[in-house]
């Protein structure tokens, strides 16, 4: 549970809130996303308030990939200078077929996208970047978090936003910014979406320590393995001292926890299929934990008034282009700049965000989609795939994602 501010910060942060002429905002959510725009309001003088459902944070949670669209903003946030030392600085995105365990690609990534892009391509445990963004956010005077603030009525008027939490305590703010996750509880409230659709796979994940990895896959890469009724994704974190596994595969199951344990026979069943040293990793893991994928049609806006969508809360994406928390990042810096541009109009400044963000995080989910069909290919267009893969370029091939990598807020 997070460290309560003490009284010095309280009374710095209420009387930020209480100037005119500096706008406060409330945070729903202080995962990945909503901690990230509190750092980035903050470090431009404007006051925030992050309220958090749950009484603690899980201390569990995958491996996370991070472009250099999300390390650059991880810099300007100042948290990149504690992460660094716990990152994995994979050389290049191994991809292979998961049957024969045929090399089809060494696409790069180290010091080459690094050079293309001005930030690092890193691999982290999601643990360890929450932790880095939580301890940044506690030691800035103008951020405010509280734990067990379950957001249960909102008011939306001209001037402001209040909101009562289900112990009863009202806060008023200029703004909201809605950053409670793939199940937004603002979302659902405010903007009438269709509902979340289940995409009929769901994801496994496991984390090993790295002398547990067979020894003909043990590379500085990140691994891709693609087969028709699954694949699987994994990468070094911890300095390279554990990895980070992922499998995905076809699921008529949907369920709503991030956490669920499952038995290994759901992952090795699906790898019958696979290669000898792709099985033997898939049964290196004593406990795999599961979570469903869904997917959510195109919002119109992720704005009302003076309250707005961000992260999953307004785009959630499936896990095939490893851009869902970089996606909250963007957004995050996005947020932050057009509030300091136009702090006196935060109604107009929240429009601009959503104007500014929409198509990006439209074009990044279709992609990501589309990813996950090609991964899934079967018979000849699968051959087909594998071909390309081999007698393309890798560099040539990793240009074609500098939209994605190159984006500067």
């Amino acid at each position: 549970m997070t460290t309560p501010p003490n009284a010095a910060t309280r009374t710095a942060l209420d009387s930020r809130f209480a100037q005119t002429d500096a706008p406060g905002i409330l945070i729903a959510g202080a995962g990945i996303g909503g901690l990230a725009a509190a750092l980035a309001l903050a470090k431009r003088g404007i006051a925030c308030h992050v309220l958090e459902r749950r009484a603690s944070f899980e201390r569990e949670g995958a491996g996370i990939q991070l472009g250099p669209n999300g390390t650059r903003i991880l810099q300007e946030l100042g948290v990149a200078e504690r992460l660094e030392p716990l990152a994995g600085k994979p050389d290049f995105i191994h991809a292979r077929n998961a049957a024969n365990c045929a090399s089809l690609a060494r696409l790069p990534l180290g010091e080459w996208i690094s050079a293309r892009h001005g930030a690092p391509y890193w691999v982290l445990h999601r643990q360890d970047l929450h932790a880095a963004l939580l301890d940044a956010a506690q030691a800035m005077s103008l951020i405010k978090i509280s734990m067990d603030f379950d957001i249960t009525q909102t008011t939306s008027e001209d001037d402001g936003v209040t909101v009562k939490s289900q112990h009863g305590t009202s806060l008023r703010s200029d703004a909201l910014i809605a950053a409670d996750g793939l199940r937004s509880h603002m979302r659902d409230a405010i903007f009438d979406p269709p509902p979340l659709r289940f995409a009929q796979r769901s994801a496994a994940r496991a984390v090993i320590p790295i002398e547990a990895v067979p020894r003909e896959l043990n590379e500085n890469a990140t691994g891709l393995w693609m087969s028709p009724h699954a694949h699987v994704v994994h990468y070094p974190v911890r300095a390279g001292r554990e990895l980070a596994i992922i499998l995905v595969r076809k699921d008529m199951v949907a369920s709503d926890d991030w956490s669920t344990e499952i038995p290994q026979s759901w992952v090795l069943d699906v790898a019958k299929e696979f290669c000898e040293p792709l099985r033997r990793l898939l049964e290196a893991p004593p406990q795999w934990k599961k979570w469903a994928l869904y997917e959510l049609a195109p919002l119109s806006f992720w704005h009302s008034g003076r309250i707005a969508l961000l992260g999953d809360a307004a785009h959630p994406t499936l896990p095939f282009l490893a851009q869902g928390a970089v996606l909250a990042l963007e957004d995050a810096a996005v947020l932050a700049r057009r509030i300091d541009e136009q702090p006196t109009n935060i109604a107009r400044a929240i429009a601009a965000y959503g104007m500014a963000r929409r198509h990006r995080a439209t074009r990044v989910v279709a992609a990501a989609r589309t990813n996950g069909r090609i991964y899934h290919l079967s018979g000849p267009m699968a051959a087909a795939r594998d071909m390309a893969l081999r007698m393309t370029p890798p560099r040539a091939l990793m240009a074609r994602y500098d939209w994605v990598y190159g984006w500067r807020p």
